[in-house]
């Protein structure tokens, strides 16, 4: 009687070894940078020059009295930056003499969260002497030419890390001095205007979209 002699076939060791590659992790979302959603108590208005819109930073204690800015969901640490600004009441007669235009100015912010938690502070000092010191000039004003007395001057260009698991901030004033030529004052009473933000951007990894529910299986007909 003749033998039968089986072997197995290359291909069945090669498929009971052979493991499913492992799934390469999705990368993580881009980096966007963009302005955000923004609430502004005390709104000055749009430059004429630059139309970027400034904003009054108001002092206070509350961050809801504060400028809120609201962050899209996300994952990780935000950036959020803004550009600080003094805050001048411009006249054309006090600059016709140096003595009475020079002013100096030193403004002092918080971004807290919105249960008081203090996130930074920032700062911007800047001397006024004439018309060239102002940023901009704020339009919407009843002068002859159209523009508000109130004007930036001074300009800090200010970066601050969010923490992932703060989705609101808020800034608020804390301190403003001032120096002239009849002497120094200091404001931090509340509901005092004392400085000026503009250009308020946010830099962030958005938040992955929700997974879609699994889809049961479709029931078969009875028969």
């Amino acid at each position: 009687m003749v033998g039968l002699v089986l072997t197995a076939s290359p291909d069945v060791g090669v498929a009971q070894t052979r493991r499913a590659a492992p799934r390469r992790a999705a990368p993580p979302p881009a980096l966007q940078t963009e302005a955000p959603q923004i609430i502004c108590p005390a709104p000055l208005g749009a430059g004429v020059k630059t139309d970027l819109t400034f904003c009054d930073v108001m002092t206070g204690r509350d961050p809801a009295g504060g400028i809120l800015i609201t962050f899209p969901p996300h994952r990780g640490p935000m950036t959020l930056t803004f550009d600080l600004h003094n805050r001048h009441t411009y006249s054309a007669e006090q600059v016709k003499d140096p003595r009475l235009a020079f002013s100096r100015y030193v403004a002092g912010i918080g971004v807290l969260t919105m249960d008081n938690t203090l996130v930074s502070r920032a700062a911007v000092e800047s001397e006024f002497r004439t018309a060239a010191d102002l940023v901009d000039r704020i339009g919407g004003g009843a002068g002859p030419a159209g523009v508000k007395a109130v004007a930036p001057t001074g300009l800090e260009s200010i970066t601050i890390t969010v923490p992932e698991a703060e989705n609101q901030v808020s800034i608020l004033g804390e301190k403003l001095t001032v120096e002239r030529a009849d002497g120094v004052a200091t404001y931090s009473s509340p509901g005092r205007p004392i400085a000026i933000v503009s250009n308020i951007q946010i830099t962030y990894r958005p938040a992955p979209a929700p997974r879609a529910p699994a889809r049961a299986p479709a029931r078969r007909p009875a028969r």
